[in-house]
């Protein structure tokens, strides 16, 4: 059972919450990398509500099941482009020491992506973890599919 709603008991500020999420999606960040850090960075936090939202998500915009089966794993998988690994080793990175993204890292996404396409990077990952650390606290849960 869910702690809290905040959709229900702060409405303007799930509002802005979902107003930046908007942003982020009509940016140029490919819809799949999207999907693919948002999973990634839910699996890390252990937001299971973030990670069955956009596990079907990315399914529905076209993602293959292999890739999300091997996406705790995606280092030792041979399914995912130089950019996506770029993006995922950023996204594990900022995710787990916000301020130890290194300049290796840093270097990488910087070659993968245009600088537009960074910020947004930059932008999805901290709105991802953002929804992480409001869903997992207050105990969000997934709807019941059959």
């Amino acid at each position: 059972m869910s702690r809290l709603n905040v959709a229900e008991v702060a409405p303007e500020l799930y509002k802005a919450f979902i107003q930046a999420e908007q942003v982020i999606q009509k940016g140029p960040l490919p819809a799949t990398t999207r999907e693919l850090v948002k999973i990634r960075s839910s699996q890390i936090n252990g937001c299971l509500f973030c990670i069955d939202m956009h596990v079907h998500e990315a399914l529905r915009l076209g993602e293959t099941q292999d890739r999300i089966y091997q996406l705790s794993a995606w280092r030792e998988s041979e399914l995912y482009t130089d950019a996506e690994r770029a993006a995922l080793a950023y996204a594990e990175a900022a995710t787990e020491q916000p301020d130890g993204v290194s300049d290796e890292v840093w270097d990488a996404v910087a070659a993968a992506f245009k600088p537009e396409e960074v910020a947004y990077l930059v932008a999805q990952v901290a709105q991802i973890n953002l929804w992480n650390r409001v869903a997992a606290p207050t105990h969000t849960r997934p709807p019941k599919r059959h």
